[in-house]
C-alpha cells in the first residue's frame, strides 16, 4: 500500500501465510491450544482468495438527499449486484443500537434507497433484519428497535419484511477469550447461508472499543446470537481490546457481507456509538468488497486504517482490498470529501490496546 502499508507488530509475517491455515493459527496463538483451534476453523470463503492482488471497485456519491445518494451509489454496481443476488434471499442488515437518538442508527431513508434500487429487478420479499444485543423485560427485543427508528412503514411501502435474527438457528465459531484461549460462540446461520445475499448498511460512526463502526463491524458484532440460551454477543465483547479486534477478523473470514453500503449523509464523531455528535458529511459509498468499502470509509473520516485493528488484520490477511492504488473509484474523489472526525475520548487507549 505504498506509504500507507499497514504492518502488524510481532505477527506481521504470520498474516501473509494463508495457504496453511493450521500452521498459521498454531504459530500465531502458540502452543497446543492454538493448534487445536486451527484444526477446527472453517476454510476462508472463496471471495477472500487473492484479495490483496485483485482490484476492487467502490462507488461513491455526494448530494443533499440521503435516499437518492444511496440509490446512486448502487446503480453503477447493478450488473454485479444482480448477478450476485440471482435467486437468493436478500437480507439488509442495518445498524440499530436501541438508543432514542436517530443519529445512532441506520436511517429508514437509507433503507429506502436500497429498496428503490432493488425493486425494478428483485421481486422476492427483502428481509430487513437485525439482532439486538440489548435485553428487555418483555419480548419486544429487536422489534422495539425497528419501531424506535420508524421501520414498520417500510413493510407497507415495499415488498419487505422486518425480521429478528435472534430467532434463527446457529452454528459454532471459535474465537479468543481475554486470556487468548479458544472460545466457542454460537453465531446466527443467516450470515453464512449461501442462499442469502447479505447487505451491510451502516453509517460512518466512531466507536468506544474498535475506533470506528463500518460494514465489517456491523455484521460481526451482530452475528453472535442473543437468546434465552446464552448472550453470545456479551461473551465476544469480554475478550478485551486486542482479542476483540482479532475476533472480528476471525468472523470476517466466513461471515463477510456480499455488499457493503455506508451512509455518510450524517456521520457521528466523538463518543460513539451512542453518545457522539453529528457530522454533516453528505457522502455515501458502496462496494461488493466490504474491506475496500471500509478502507474508503476510514479515509472519509480522516482515520488511519492502521489504527483500526480488525480492518488491519483483514487487509493483511487478504480478505479484501486495502491498497488504495488497487481500488477503482466510481463517481468522484473521496479524498476531496475527507472530514477529520473527532474520535472517542478513549481512542488512544483503544489503539494502544490492540497494538500492544
Amino acid at each position: 500500500m505504498n506509504n500507507e502499508r499497514i504492518f502488524l507488530d510481532e505477527a506481521s509475517d504470520l498474516f501473509r501465510i494463508r495457504q496453511d491455515r493450521r500452521s498459521f493459527m498454531g504459530r500465531l496463538l502458540l502452543g497446543s491450544a492454538g493448534a487445536a483451534l486451527g484444526s477446527i476453523l472453517p476454510a476462508a470463503p472463496a471471495r477472500a482468495a487473492g484479495g490483496a492482488e485483485r482490484e476492487s471497485t467502490v462507488s461513491f456519491a455526494t448530494g443533499s438527499d440521503r435516499r437518492e445518494m444511496i440509490y446512486q451509489t448502487l446503480k453503477p454496481l447493478e450488473k454485479e449486484i444482480r448477478a450476485g443476488i440471482g435467486n437468493r434471499q436478500v437480507i439488509i442488515k442495518p445498524n440499530l443500537v436501541g438508543n432514542e437518538q436517530q443519529l445512532c442508527a441506520t436511517h429508514a431513508d437509507a433503507i429506502r434507497g436500497v429498496l428503490d434500487f432493488l425493486k425494478p429487478f428483485h421481486k422476492k420479499t427483502v428481509l430487513i433484519a437485525e439482532s439486538t444485543g440489548r435485553r428487555y423485560n418483555d419480548s419486544s427485543g429487536t422489534f422495539r428497535h425497528f419501531e424506535l427508528y420508524n421501520y414498520p412503514a417500510l413493510e407497507r411501502e415495499y415488498n419487505a419484511k422486518l425480521y429478528d435474527l435472534n430467532t434463527r438457528p446457529t452454528r459454532t465459531e471459535w474465537v479468543l477469550d481475554a486470556a487468548g484461549h479458544p472460545l466457542d460462540i454460537r453465531v446466527i446461520d443467516s450470515f453464512s447461508d449461501p442462499g442469502n445475499y447479505v447487505i451491510s448498511l451502516c453509517m460512518l460512526k466512531t466507536h468506544n472499543a474498535l475506533v470506528a463502526t463500518l460494514s465489517a463491524k456491523n455484521i460481526m458484532f451482530s452475528a453472535p446470537i442473543n437468546d434465552n440460551i446464552r448472550h453470545e454477543k456479551k461473551r465476544m465483547h469480554s475478550a478485551g481490546l486486542k482479542n476483540l479486534n482479532f475476533n472480528v477478523f476471525m468472523l470476517a473470514k466466513s461471515l463477510g457481507p456480499e455488499l457493503a453500503v455506508i451512509d455518510g449523509f450524517e456521520g457521528m464523531e466523538g463518543n460513539g456509538p451512542t453518545r457522539g455528535t453529528p457530522v454533516e458529511h453528505r457522502v455515501a459509498l458502496a462496494s461488493t468488497d466490504f474491506i475496500a468499502a471500509d478502507r474508503l470509509g476510514c479515509q472519509l473520516m480522516g482515520l488511519d486504517p492502521g489504527d483500526v485493528g480488525y480492518l488491519s488484520y483483514c487487509i493483511n490477511a487478504g480478505i479484501g482490498q486495502g491498497d488504495l492504488s488497487k481500488i477503482r473509484i466510481i463517481g468522484g474523489d473521496p479524498s476531496k470529501h475527507t472530514i477529520q472526525y473527532a474520535l472517542h475520548e478513549t481512542a488512544y487507549q483503544q489503539i494502544a490496546g490492540w497494538k500492544q
